[in-house]
């Protein structure tokens, strides 16, 4: 019973990942644009999706969708064991304690990274085209990352910053998802409503972004460069 319900939780979330994809796709290009574009390129997210809708095309707001949608499987399953793992290092008991859930989640996060940030760097040079004919498929950009720089500079080039940031990110997410389903179950009981265990999850995802957005910025203006950055991963910031 155990593993069908673990087997269960896997399909779940990983069906749940590619509809945050599918429906997070658009505004994920915005936020990556915004992000690593060249300076003077874009006024500003709405500037972003005005260019892009006009010289691109509608299609142009799924560009990079197919690496995370590929990798969905596989970062929401490492993601889903690393925590279940977690929670038993921090504590033998069922029930932890919200800081208790921080770490757990923090070393859930640090797990993740070895997938997500593969993942995150494909998506981020493909949504960094801007539409001309010199423009990659992902096959190609793959393809390309390998053949220049191999696996630790290219294919997982950014892991670093990643595992930097995917670390306060989860800690932020679970607690807050946590914290929030907790109280709702003090006035619905266990078997929460649909909609509140949605609340939860929303509350989960603005912490997600307010722990670990600075970070965000500088994974992909690493992972976008032209070159493997040099130096020590603190030094980024510069």
């Amino acid at each position: 019973m155990s593993y069908l319900s673990t087997v269960n939780d896997l399909v779940s979330g990983s069906a749940a990942g590619a509809a945050q994809v599918l429906v997070g796709q658009p505004l994920d290009t915005i936020k990556t644009r915004s992000q690593i574009a060249p300076e003077g390129m874009f006024k500003g997210p709405m500037d972003v999706l005005k260019q892009t809708l006009r010289k691109e095309g509608f299609v142009a707001l799924y560009k990079g969708m197919a690496s995370p949608l590929l990798g969905v499987a596989g970062v929401n399953s490492l993601l889903f064991a690393s925590y279940v793992y977690s929670k038993r290092i921090v504590s033998p008991f069922p029930h932890l304690s919200l800081k208790e859930i921080a770490i757990a989640g923090g070393m859930a996060g640090a797990a993740n990274a070895i997938l997500a940030s593969p993942v995150e760097m494909f998506k981020v040079r493909m949504q960094g085209q801007y539409g001309a004919a010199t423009d990659k498929r992902l096959r190609d950009l793959a393809r390309e990352m390998w053949r220049d720089w191999g696996f630790r500079k290219g294919v997982m080039r950014g892991y670093w910053v990643t595992v930097a940031k995917e670390i306060p990110a989860y800690a932020g997410y679970y607690t807050a998802f946590e914290f929030s389903k907790r109280k709702f179950q003090r006035k619905y009981g266990d078997k929460l409503p649909v909609w509140a265990l949605l609340a939860s999850g929303s509350t989960g995802g603005i912490a997600y972004w307010l722990s670990c957005y600075p970070l965000d910025i500088i994974k992909s203006r690493v992972q976008q460069r032209q070159v493997p950055p040099t130096g020590k991963p603190w030094q980024y910031i510069n």
